[in-house]
C-alpha cells in the first residue's frame, strides 16, 4: 500500500559520543529480514578489512557483546528501546548493537509482527504452491516444453502446514537472533508513560518501567474492516484468517484489488475457487501504472474463473448461517443506491490496512495520531499536538503510514539508528520497491506515469518514456513465459530515473537494479553501459535502459565529467 509521500532538504542532526566497535556485520538482508534471520552464518569485517565467517553458535563476539549488549548512559536503563517486534522493530534492534547500542525491545504478541506471522511469510509460501499447481494444470505450457504430467491435486492440509511451518521457523530465526546478539527481549505490551519512558506488562500482571535515551514506535498494523461487514473469522474473513487456509470454498468474494486482493485471487483460483472481485473505484488493481493494471488484467483476470465488480462498496456482509450462504449487499459508489447482492460461499476482506496505534500512551506526550498513522517527519521524529518535534521519540512502519510495507519499515528503523548514533541520515522512499507475488509478478519503484506526468507540468520538465517486452528476452522465452513488459518512466533531459514497472517472469527480483540505480541517483546514460550476463531476465532491464533516448546535451555531460 502505498501514501502520498513528501519530502524535504536535509537538516544537520547533532553528533552524539558512541563508540563503534571496529568489528560490524556486514549487513545482508533478505526482504526486509535481516540475514541471520534465516540462521545463515554472518560475514564479518576486521578494522583491517578482512572479511571472516562467523556462526551463531561459534562467535564468541559480535559488534556489541552478547554479554553486555552494550554499555548504557548511566541515568537510562537503555541506549534504544523498541515497542515492537516485526520487521521493522527486528531491523532497528540488529543495526542498534551492532552500532554499540544497549537494546531493548518490548512484544505483546510473537517476534514478527504481521510479516512474519499474517503477510509477507506466509503468503508467500501458499503462492509458492499456487505457481506449480498452475505449471502443472497448463497443458498448454507443459506441452510446449514437452512434458507430460498427470492430473495435478493437492492436500489443503499440507499446503496450510507449509505455511505455518516456515513462519514458525522465520519466528524462531528472528528470536534467536536477537538474544544471540544481546537484545534485552521485554514481553508484554508497551506503554509510553512519559519522556523516554515506557511501561510494559501482561493483563493481569504489575507493570514494569523501563527508561531509554532514544524510543522507537514499530507497533505496525491490523486488517481494516469497513463498517458493515461482520467478520466471523470462518466464512467472512481477513488475511490473517486466510492464511490459515482451513477450507477452499468453491466462490469466494474479495473486496478489494489491491496487493492483498490480488495475491489471494492468484491462490484460491489455483486451487481450484472461482473469485468474484468489488473494488470501490471504477478500474481494478487502482494503485498501479494503468499500463500495466491493463495488462495485469488481461493476464491475471480474464483468463481465469474470475469476475468483477468496479465502483461499488460491499456496505454489508453476513456470514454464513443457518444453512445460508454468506451475503454480500453492493452499493454503487457514486449514487449510493442499492445496486446488487451476491449470495457467495466465503468473502475475504482485503481492504487495505490500519495503524496499530491504540493503547501507546501518545496523550501522555501531547501527541495526536491522524487517522491513527503516528505523524512523523522525514527523519521518522514523532510530531506533536503543536506541530513540534517529541525530542528522542521516533516511529517507523505501517504505524506513521509513509509506506506501508515491511522492508520499508526495516530501512526507516535502520535510518533512525543511524541518526542516533551521529550520521544523518534520511530514507528516499521512491528509491523503495513494491511487488505483488501473483503469477506472473508485478513490481515496481518510483513514479507511475500519471504521477510523473503531474509532477513534471508543476516543476516544468518534460518526461520520456521507454518500453521493452519479455517476448524478446531469450530466457523468458525458455521458460515459455513471455508474457511480461518493463516500462522506463524518465526524463530526456538529465537521464533521471523517475519510475519503473514490470510485469513479468520474477518481476519482483527484477526490479531491483532500478530501485539502486534510483537510491544511488544514477542516471541512464550511466547504467546503460552496466553488462548483464547472458542469457537471463536481467537483459530485460539491460534493455529497457539501453533504448531510453537522453538529450546529447546529458550525453555530452557524461562525456566531460
Amino acid at each position: 500500500m502505498h501514501s502520498t509521500l513528501s519530502f524535504s532538504q536535509a537538516t544537520t542532526v547533532p553528533t552524539t559520543n558512541y563508540a563503534f566497535h571496529s568489528q560490524s556485520p556486514i549487513n545482508l538482508r533478505f526482504c526486509g529480514l535481516r540475514r541471520e534471520a534465516f540462521g545463515i552464518s554472518i560475514l564479518t569485517r576486521s578494522s583491517s578489512g578482512r572479511v571472516r565467517l562467523s556462526t551463531r553458535g561459534r562467535s564468541k563476539r559480535t559488534s556489541a557483546s552478547t554479554g553486555n549488549n552494550g554499555t548504557p548512559p548511566k541515568s537510562f536503563d537503555y541506549d534504544l528501546i523498541i515497542i515492537g517486534a516485526g520487521v521493522g522493530g527486528h531491523g532497528a534492534a540488529l543495526h542498534a548493537v551492532e552500532k554499540g547500542l544497549k537494546t531493548a525491545i518490548i512484544e505483546g504478541d510473537v517476534v514478527g509482527g504481521t510479516c512474519v506471522n499474517r503477510g509477507c511469510v506466509p503468503s508467500k509460501a501458499l503462492l509458492a504452491v499456487s505457481g506449480r499447481m498452475r505449471e502443472l494444470q497448463s497443458e498448454h505450457h507443459m506441452k510446449a516444453l514437452g512434458l507430460q504430467v498427470s492430473a495435478a491435486g493437492y492436500d489443503r492440509q499440507g499446503v496450510a502446514d507449509h505455511a505455518n511451518n516456515l513462519a514458525s521457523k522465520i519466528r524462531s530465526n528472528l528470536t534467536n537472533s536477537m538474544k544471540a546478539l544481546g537484545v534485552d527481549i521485554l514481553t508484554g505490551f508497551g506503554t509510553i508513560v512519559g519522556p523516554q519512558k515506557v511501561k510494559y506488562g501482561k493483563v493481569g500482571f504489575t507493570d514494569n518501567v523501563v527508561t531509554a535515551k532514544d524510543i522507537i514506535i514499530a507497533t505496525g498494523s491490523v486488517p481494516f474492516v469497513p463498517k458493515g461487514i461482520e467478520v466471523d473469522g470462518k466464512t467472512v474473513i481477513t488475511s490473517d484468517h486466510a492464511l490459515k487456509l482451513e477450507f477452499v470454498p468453491d466462490w469466494i468474494a474479495i473486496v478489494g484489488s489491491g496487493y492483498i486482493g490480488l495475491e489471494f485471487s492468484d491462490v484460491y483460483t489455483a486451487l481450484g475457487s472461482e473469485v468474484t472481485f468489488i473494488e470501490a473505484l471504477d478500474q481494478l488493481m487502482p494503485g498501479f501504472d494503468p499500463e500495466i493494471s491493463k495488462l495485469a488484467q488481461r493476464v491475471l483476470i480474464n483468463p481465469r474463473k474470475i469476475d468483477y465488480h468496479t465502483g461499488v462498496f460491499a456496505t454489508k456482509i453476513t456470514p454464513a448461517r443457518d444453512g445460508k450462504p454468506v451475503i454480500v449487499e453492493l452499493t454503487d459508489a457514486k449514487t449510493k443506491e442499492h445496486k446488487d447482492t451476491l449470495e457467495v460461499d466465503a468473502a475475504l476482506i482485503a481492504t487495505g490496512r490500519a495503524p496499530f496505534t491504540y493503547g501507546l500512551g501518545l496523550e501522555n506526550i501531547n501527541v495526536v495520531t491522524q487517522r491513527g498513522f503516528v505523524p512523523v517527519d522525514e527523519r521518522m521524529r514523532v510530531i506533536d499536538a503543536n506541530g513540534n518535534l517529541v525530542p528522542h521519540l521516533y516511529c517507523i512502519g505501517d504505524a506513521n503510514g509513509k509506506m506501508m510495507l515491511a522492508h520499508a519499515a526495516s530501512a526507516q528503523g535502520i535510518s533512525v539508528v543511524e541518526q542516533v548514533t551521529g550520521r544523518d541520515h534520511v530514507l528516499n522512499h521512491l528509491s523503495v520497491p513494491a511487488a505483488c507475488f501473483t503469477h506472473p509478478e508485478i513490481s515496481m519503484v518510483g513514479l507511475t506515469e500519471p504521477q510523473a506526468r503531474e509532477k513534471a507540468e508543476k516543476e516544468g520538465f518534460e518526461i520520456s518514456v521507454a518500453k521493452t517486452s519479455f517476448k524478446a528476452n531469450t530466457k523468458a522465452l525458455a521458460e515459455n513465459e513471455g508474457e511480461g513488459l518493463a516500462k522506463l518512466i524518465y526524463r530526456p533531459d538529465n537521464g533521471e530515473i523517475l519510475g519503473v514497472h514490470i510485469f513479468g517472469l520474477h518481476a519482483a527480483d527484477l526490479i531491483h537494479e532500478a530501485s539502486n540505480a534510483v537510491a544511488l541517483g544514477t542516471r541512464i546514460q550511466d547504467i546503460r553501459f552496466a553488462v548483464h550476463a547472458h542469457p537471463t531476465l536481467s537483459e530485460v532491464l539491460d534493455e529497457l535502459f539501453k533504448s531510453a533516448k537522453v538529450e546529447r546535451e546529458a550525453l555530452e555531460a557524461l562525456k566531460v565529467g
